[in-house]
Order: C-alpha cells, then structure tokens, then sequence
C-alpha cells in the first residue's frame, strides 16, 4: 500500500496517464494486479455455477448459449481429406462417415453432436476436456476409437504442488521442468453430482496425448478456461430481478379492481358482508353512505422499453452475440446494420472455429483416428508409417451460413467464378462440402438424367454449356420439321382446306 501511494503521488506530479491517476472519479477503481491463472484460482468455480445456473433459469443466457454453439458448429465441422488418389479418398471418408455415429462413449450423439456440446461447454465454462478412449476389437466399431466428453468440474482448480525431477501440478494439470503439459490429474467423479457418491475426491492421471484441453485463454500464460458470461453475469441476474419485480408489481395491480367505503357500522364486531363481484357492463347500485374507488397502481412508464434495450445491448456486447440472436429482436434493425453486426460476428466465429475448434479438437482427432484405422486394418494405405504426415493431410469445412438475400450472394459468386477471382472448389469448400464429392455426385445426376430422358439444368446457366444449347436447338429444329411434314402427310389433317376457304372468302 506504501509503495501505491508514492507511486500515485509520483505520478501526480509527472503527470502522464490520466487513467493511472487516483482523483475523484476513479477513487474507488481498485484493479487486482494478480495474475490471470490467480484470478482463475480464487473465482473460476464460482463464475462457472453462475453461468450453468443462468443457462439454465434464464431464457436470454440460454439463447446466447444455444447460439454461439449453433454458429461456431452448426451441423458439423467435416473433414476433407487432400488424398491426390480418388478411390483411397472417398474409402477414407466413407469410413469416417460410419464412424462418427460410433464416436460418442456415452452413445447419445455423434462426432459432430459432440462438437456441438463441446462449443456449449466453451461458452459456459470456458473450457471442456475430452479423452481419447481406445477400445478393444470385439467392441463391434469401425475403428476402435470413441471419445468422452468431461466438464472442467473434473480437473480441479486447487490441486498445485511440487513433483520430483522438476515438474509441477498447477490447477490440476502435470507440466514438466520445460513447461510442457504431460498429463491431467482427474477426478473419478463429478464432484457436484449426488447420485454417483462413489469415488468421491479420488483423482486418476491421464496422459496428456489422452486428453483433449478445448479453450480460449485471453492471456498469456493463462492455464484454465473461464466463462464467457464472466462480464455480463451481474448485469442478467440483476436485470432479471427488475423483470421479476416489475411482473409482481402488475400482478399485485391487477389483483384489486376497486375499493368500496362505506360509514363506520354500527355494530364494529358484525362481520362485513360478502365481496362484491364486478362483471363486464354490470350497473351496481350503493347503499347511502358508499363510494367506489380504484386503487392507484403505478405504470411501468415510458422508460421501461428504452432501459430494458440498452442493457440487452450492453449484455450483447459482453456476450460477444448479436442483439437480434440474443433476444429474438429483430425489429429494431434494418438489413445493412444487421449485415455488419452479423458480418462482425461471423468474422469473430471463425477465428473460433478454426485456432478452437479444429486446432484443438478435430486435429488431434482425425490423427489419432487415422492412425488407428489403419493398425486395426479398417483400411489399406500403402507406406502410411513413411509418408505419414501426407496421408493425415486435411481440410476442415464448417458449415456454411445463409444470408437474407441468397439470390444476390449466390449471383455475385458466379460472376467471381466466372472472372477467375475463385475457383469453384473454393466455393464448394467455403459452403462446407467437398469439391470432390460434389462433382461425382453431379456427374451420376447426369448420366441417370440421361438414361431417363431428363434434364433439370436451367437454359443459360453456367451448368449448360454451349454444346448443350446447340444440341438442344438442333433438337428443336427437327423437331419442327417433323411436325411439318406431319401436317402434310396426315390425311386426316384438313389445316390446308381451312387455309383455302380463308382466301377465298377474302
């Protein structure tokens, strides 16, 4: 405290950074100068049940939730491997496509539901664990490799100590004396969870190449995830006891429809008479002596609406969700603004998807699937163990996002097709398919279009090229000749006598 002083003092006689000064207004602005992993330590747990007990009461807390998960993964983030040989590729990916119904260990999704949970945990807790588990050959799997999914509940936040040669258990992660991460102390159980009251405090070490640690640190250094409703928890828990108060207050209101006074009665221990009950259009008549009157119930104002948007937009913005995902709103916004706020968004989620998501999850997956694949013999790749690093090769593609216009943004990517300024793998990869994939795929479309006798592709679209026209114009000329010729061989056809009978009429 000393040295704060005469480094206050000292800086009010230098001068410098005005918000480094202690004057009147930032007297009480008392910053913690603890590090992160510190800060972590002491609230983490905490700010993490907060948030749990937000999603789970509060409907803007469960929208934000529901829709950084739905943007971040949506209906999957797919691999595509970059395999130059086409029929060990698309072996490869059929396997991975029977396997990810396979990839849950508790069996309740998919590989790519588990993503999806994994990106609800990331906004919650800020960080999720899940464990590499290989399993035995009778288990029946494809590929004998399944994942599960841990909350950041299981590795606990005050397990720190010293270990012999160096290394070091901080907050529950083993590091050895270069400071790399080589295990997970674990809990067994969940230490919340009341119906599992076996195991409880026991820890077990899981090997780092075991464990995939999914988060976003913010700081250098930092170790544990936090949530990202950390700066916008007491503005929702505050703003949800003003909506509960402001409820209760029309409740009380509506309650009482007038008041009836009446002289004191004679007999002050004679018990009143019953209630008088007010129906629609209904003419009551008083006794002498009595007046009605309405209680004096105070409205919500014109301030109500107004207050209510500034601080949905303050816990939008600490959120890091768009106003309209986070309420549903979408009133007070028109296309262009709303188009730069989802713009900023998307830019925001993409850097999650692809430094978080894949970098951290989908990566050490698919290497570890692959490796996996081919031990067991589910599939048959020459010189894997030499050329390793290029047959792991691959590219992830999130799902696309759709815009309010897609007539003008699929028209503007033909015509950058069209000049060269993309390709058209690019623009299959960035809807999130394989280019590969989609091209056989249109090429059986022709050939059983062509059996058929179909053809759906529209007249002047980039799909139909000139031989197309050409072939469909010369169809279309014979095709009138022919009906000419019928005309005049048909014996039964009396156009000419009609034609005859015209003229001279006229």
């Amino acid at each position: 405290m000393a040295l704060d002083g005469i480094r206050a003092r000292l800086g009010a006689i230098i001068g410098g950074f005005d918000a480094a000064q202690s004057h009147r207004r930032l007297r009480g602005f008392r910053a913690s100068r603890a590090h992160v992993n510190t800060l972590i330590a002491g609230a983490g747990e905490t700010i993490t049940a907060r948030a749990r007990w937000l999603a789970r009461n509060n409907g803007y807390a469960s929208g934000a939730v529901e829709a950084f998960a739905s943007n971040v993964v949506g209906d999957g983030i797919k691999p595509s491997s970059s395999m130059a040989d086409a029929a060990q590729k698309e072996a490869l990916q059929k396997l991975w496509l029977g396997w990810t119904d396979e990839a849950d260990a508790e069996g309740l999704t998919d590989f790519y539901g588990l993503q999806r949970r994994a990106a609800r945990e990331l906004f919650l807790a800020g960080e999720v664990f899940l464990r590499l588990r290989p399993r035995r050959p009778e288990d029946g799997l494809s590929v004998p490799l399944q994942l599960q999914m841990l909350p950041s509940e299981m590795l606990p936040m005050d397990l720190n100590r010293e270990l012999s040669g160096g290394g070091t258990i901080r907050q529950g992660i083993e590091f050895d004396r270069i400071g790399h991460r080589v295990a997970y102390h674990l809990l067994r159980g969940h230490p919340g969870d009341m119906t599992d009251p076996g195991l409880v405090g026991e820890t077990v070490r899981v090997p780092a190449s075991d464990i995939m640690h999914v988060l976003d640190p913010v700081e250098a250094g930092q170790l544990r995830g936090v949530s990202r409703f950390a700066p916008a928890i007491v503005k929702l828990f505050t703003l949800d006891l003003y909506d509960d108060a402001e409820l209760e207050r029309k409740k009380t209101a509506a309650m009482f429809a007038m008041f009836i006074t009446s002289p004191a009665p004679e007999t002050p221990l004679e018990p009143a008479e019953d209630d008088l009950e007010v129906e629609p259009g209904q003419v009551v008549r008083l006794d002498p002596g009595e007046d009605v009157s309405t209680p004096a119930t105070p409205d919500s104002g014109s301030t109500y609406e107004p207050f209510q948007y500034r601080t949905l937009l303050q816990i939008a913005a600490a959120l890091g969700i768009p106003y309209p995902y986070l309420t549903g709103d979408a009133a007070r916004g028109n296309f262009s603004n709303t188009r730069v706020a989802l713009l900023d968004f998307r830019r925001r989620v993409s850097a999650i998807q692809h430094s978080v998501i894949v970098h951290q999850l989908c990566r050490p997956v698919w290497q570890r699937w692959l490796d996996l694949a081919v031990m067991s013999g589910a599939i048959d790749l020459p010189g894997y163990d030499r050329d390793r690093r290029a047959y792991q090769a691959v590219s992830w593609l999130p799902t696309r996002w759709d815009w309010v216009d897609p007539m003008r943004d699929a028209s503007a990517e033909i015509l950058q097709i069209e000049a060269g300024l993309k390709s058209r793998s690019q623009a299959i990869s960035e809807r999130g398919y394989d280019a590969e994939q989609v091209d056989r795929e249109i090429a059986a479309e022709r050939k059983r279009e062509a059996a058929l006798g179909l053809d759906f592709r529209r007249p002047g679209s980039p799909a139909q090229g000139p031989k197309d026209e050409a072939a469909a114009g010369g169809a279309d000329a014979s095709d009138g000749k022919d009906d000419d010729e019928d005309r005049v061989t048909d014996p039964d056809d009396d156009t000419d006598d009609d034609d005859a009978k015209s003229k001279e009429n006229r």
